[in-house]
């Protein structure tokens, strides 16, 4: 960290989950502002997660349809969910893993989501999508070669239908805001950026 990042750097004097609940927890941190001044600062606190782009042999596009209760409707998207602990093979507690351990989550997040399975995984790039308000990170990652040989394993809260679309098609989506799902949006830029 350079001076000029460190003159603006906040000291955290303490931190507690405030609520927890599935999936995330609130979190309060007593800070120290640069100017000496204290106050509390609540953020979501949530695991690492992974987003899979997955694209069958033909270069169709597996996506999700998923009740969002928080924006109360459907939302078209892909793949995504959280990773499973460290010692689970999976993802460290800030966000940080490695190549595999990503493969190993993407691969377990198709699986459940959509019931295919993929030859092949590319990370693409990893983001932090909220970081004023969540400590969230997000690793996107290509999946080729997708084949609907798996079983589909989705949690109790998951409402989710599964249909594949022209890749054309979901870009389209990204350009015309008929793709409003960020994680989606951001494995598909990304995917332009990287292959087309």
């Amino acid at each position: 960290m350079d001076d000029s990042a460190a003159d603006l750097s906040w000291e955290t004097l303490d931190s507690a989950v405030d609520y927890a609940c599935p999936g995330f927890d609130v979190r309060r941190d007593e800070v120290r502002f640069p100017s000496g001044e204290t106050d509390g600062f609540h953020y979501v606190d949530e695991p690492p997660a992974v987003v899979v782009l997955p694209l069958t042999p033909d270069g169709d596009v597996v996506v999700i349809d998923e009740w969002r209760q928080a924006v109360g409707r459907v939302n078209r998207g892909i793949p995504a969910g959280t990773m499973e602990p460290a010692d689970e093979g999976e993802a460290s507690a800030d966000g940080g893993a490695t190549d595999d351990a990503i493969e190993r989550a993407a691969a377990r997040e198709l699986a459940e989501e959509t019931g295919y399975e993929a030859d092949a995984f590319e990370r693409l790039t990893t983001v932090e999508p909220t970081n004023g308000m969540a400590n969230a990170v997000h690793h996107h990652v290509l999946a080729t070669g997708c084949e609907p040989t798996a079983d589909r394993d989705l949690d109790h809260n998951e409402s989710i239908a599964v249909e594949t679309v022209p890749y054309d098609d979901l870009l389209a989506a990204v350009v015309d805001d008929g793709l409003r799902d960020g994680r989606a949006v951001t494995a598909v830029l990304w995917y332009e950026l990287l292959h087309r």
